[in-house]
């Protein structure tokens, strides 16, 4: 059953049309790593039949990045420089919640990491075709899989210490009569662990808190503790993702590809799966970014879908829940759409 309040459903509500195996994500619990065991990987050279020796790079810009390409001229994946963040063509999968008014994303869009920022240069580099040869065609879950984890209804799954590190996420607990929303609800305080950053800094849980994450705290949830990208503890500039939405925008790390001009941008074009997108709800007068959000790509209807933690649907959705989770259809987020980056 869902834990949000109001919206108890049985899972089953987000379908991912294809079979998922897995990665050992990393939980850390004060100075100790371990490995949550997942299914083996199952990878595939080139979904196309295109030997991986045989792919080719060419270069595009508006960003700046390199495609790799098959003999037909497909696009297999897409690396952008300065960002660490890649997309692949994989097998078809859709993404839903039917309990809830808004269309479902189909894709074979796959988003994943690489070790380090790319560099035009890295085509060159004997370990990038190792790392297609790992990864076209490959189902284990990545950073969509990821996000949907934490949607209403999804179930839970807990490690060998009873740690739940998967299941339906709430945007925070509920607040006193009549006062606002409470947030400041990061990855750990869904996780319910201790957590220590790279910097030595440790933060501890509220257990009040448990089973929670706001805006930011989902995407260090998706981003940082399941797909590996650096997290620092404040939100000032530092190797790795800030903790909050503002600080994210302003003087977090990736690729700028829609700057903050103060108004609604329009080349939506430019964005691909798994970039993060910048609002301001609130509309106060420093126009600064309150929400942050995982762009997930055309749904059914062409319109540029996106999932995030909020308020109104009380956590993760990609439903319309709350407003539409639309940046082209003049509603609520559409109008408050600001600025965008890639990891």
């Amino acid at each position: 059953m869902s834990a949000r309040t109001g919206r108890r459903v049985v899972m089953g509500v987000l379908a991912v049309v294809v079979g998922v195996g897995g990665i050992a994500v990393g939980l850390v619990r004060g100075d100790q790593v371990r490995l949550l065991p997942q299914a083996p990987s199952a990878a595939a050279s080139s979904l196309s039949g295109t030997p991986v020796s045989d792919l080719r790079f060419l270069r595009r810009e508006e960003p700046a990045r390199s495609t790799v390409v098959d003999a037909a001229g497909t696009v297999l994946a897409t690396f952008t420089d300065g960002a660490r963040t890649v997309t692949l063509d994989g097998p078809e999968r859709t993404f839903a919640e039917p309990q809830f008014p808004g269309r479902a994303v189909t894709t074979r869009v796959w988003v994943r990491l690489l070790p380090e920022e790319w560099n035009p240069e890295d085509e060159n580099a004997p370990w990038v075709r190792d790392w297609l040869q790992t990864h076209l065609g490959s189902t284990e879950p990545d950073v969509l899989a990821f996000a949907k984890d934490y949607l209403d209804g999804a179930p839970e799954e807990r490690d060998a210490q009873e740690v739940r590190f998967k299941g339906d996420a709430s945007f925070g607990p509920p607040p006193p009569p009549g006062r606002p929303p409470i947030e400041s609800n990061d990855f750990y305080d869904y996780l319910g662990v201790d957590w220590t950053f790279a910097d030595g800094a440790r933060r501890e849980p509220d257990p009040v808190r448990y089973g929670t994450a706001d805006c930011s705290g989902f995407v260090r949830l998706v981003y940082g503790f399941r797909a590996g990208y650096p997290l620092i503890p404040t939100n000032e500039r530092g190797p790795g993702l800030p903790r909050r939405a503002r600080a994210m925008s302003e003087v977090g790390p990736g690729v700028t590809l829609l700057p903050d001009t103060g108004g609604i941008p329009t080349n939506l074009g430019v964005l691909q799966a798994g970039d993060l997108l910048f609002f301001d709800l609130d509309k106060t007068v420093d126009g600064r970014t309150d929400h942050v959000a995982i762009y997930l790509g055309r749904d059914e209807s062409g319109g540029h879908r996106f999932v995030s933690s909020r308020v109104r649907a009380d956590g993760p959705t990609l439903g319309d829940l709350g407003g539409t989770s639309l940046l082209d259809d003049g509603g609520y987020y559409s109008r408050s759409l600001r600025s965008a980056k890639r990891l």
